[in-house]
């Protein structure tokens, strides 16, 4: 996993790209905000996103936006895709 420190304002991932990466949390606080909803939900450390679009193959479904400084570790798809991937399965 790569980390990452990001800055209050910062855009993680917006609603309707391509997803590529899964995010843990390990400092700070997040928004999660959708056209349809508005605010959902504040992430805090210890929660992760970026999975839907991962495990289901669709665009991202949430922004996510830092609202403190933050740090985060994420995983590319392939990463994903063996190792967590199978966490998210409905066996």
């Amino acid at each position: 996993m790569t980390r990452e420190e990001l800055p209050p304002g910062t855009v993680v991932i917006r609603e309707g790209e391509e997803g590529d990466r899964f995010y843990v949390v390990f400092a700070g606080m997040l928004t999660v905000t959708n056209n349809a909803m508005g605010e959902r939900e504040i992430l805090r450390p210890g929660d992760y996103f970026g999975e839907v679009a991962l495990a289901m193959n669709v665009p991202r479904t949430a922004t996510i936006t830092a609202v403190t400084p933050v740090v985060v570790a994420s995983c590319d798809r392939a990463t994903f895709d063996e190792y967590l991937r199978p966490l998210f399965a409905d066996d």
